[in-house]
């Protein structure tokens, strides 16, 4: 991983006919790998025992998340850092970083726990991958409830989730998540949800380390700050969002999250991220049209 001081390589130059081409692609990243049936089968998996599910799932309940810290990903977090930098270095959406198998070994990890907290459970088409940059003073998202009450059951308990992975460390300075704990916002879980309405001093601070998680339901409140720019590093972060089997599908189509994707699957589902979240993000006007071009690719 390169330290702060020292100069990144260029990056080498995107070919934007190519971007349906495998083979550019394993040229970013020569040492991750595509497609590799053995990636996610081999992973390992992580799980809490029995108090620890019971608590997570009273605090998801309660507050409407949970932190979890120092797990082992098994993975080279600083090559997969670096593939992301050099993305955007190219003007390429970090959410390309996703054609790459290692970028879904810790959802894949995670499994238990979803079963824990979902039962049976599909992978919603709704990721993203953030390079949250303060040299160009960029802030993570803005204030936002991913799905809303819908997402809710009456007890409170979840029909979905979303899954959040600092690659670097995420901070104040960098666009760290902030979030409004259930207990403290008054429209949450309620038809006014769109009105904001909540004391300042319980906006709660999410600063987090690689080998860090975070799940939080779908209808908490939260968003990423400004970044300073004095900041030591971009925040490099990635999020998937999951839902039980049992309920209605809140988006098509749903994906079997125990399998390996194929390339063509997922360079079609990125298009799909690109579109439905460009108000969000920069895109070169040529990315966007090849995201366009992508949802009426067959596979």
């Amino acid at each position: 991983m390169l330290q702060p001081n020292q100069t990144p390589a260029p990056p080498p130059a995107p070919d934007l006919s190519r971007l349906m081409d495998r083979d550019m692609w394993a040229a970013f990243a020569p040492k991750l790998h595509i497609e590799d049936p053995d990636i996610l089968p081999r992973a390992g998996l992580v799980a809490f025992n029995d108090d620890q599910s019971r608590g997570v799932q009273g605090q998801l309940r309660k507050e409407g998340y949970f932190q979890a810290t120092n797990v082992n990903w098994g993975l080279d977090l600083g090559l997969m850092v670096d593939t992301v930098r050099t993305l955007s270095a190219a003007s390429l959406p970090p959410v390309f970083a996703f054609l790459f198998d290692e970028f879904w070994v810790p959802f894949r990890k995670l499994a238990p726990i979803y079963q824990s907290l979902l039962g049976n459970y599909a992978m919603l088409p709704d990721f993203w991958l953030w390079d949250v940059d303060p040299k160009r003073a960029e802030s993570g998202w803005a204030p936002h409830r991913d799905k809303g009450l819908i997402s809710l059951f009456p007890d409170g308990s979840p029909k979905s989730i979303t899954t959040w992975i600092p690659l670097t460390a995420a901070t104040p300075l960098n666009g760290c998540m902030y979030i409004v704990p259930a207990q403290h916002d008054r429209t949450y879980g309620t038809p006014q949800e769109n009105t904001h309405t909540f004391d300042m001093q319980s906006i709660r601070a999410l600063p987090g380390n690689p080998g860090d998680f975070f799940i939080w339901n779908q209808a908490v409140l939260h968003w990423g700050s400004k970044t300073a720019p004095h900041a030591p590093e971009s925040r490099i972060s990635m999020a998937v969002e999951f839902q039980r089997g049992d309920v209605a599908s809140f988006h098509d189509p749903l994906i079997n999250p125990h399998v390996t994707m194929p390339f063509a699957v997922r360079l079609k589902l990125i298009g799909m991220q690109i579109l439905q979240y460009r108000h969000m993000y920069r895109i070169l006007p040529e990315v966007e049209k090849i995201a366009l071009e992508l949802q009426h690719w067959k596979v």
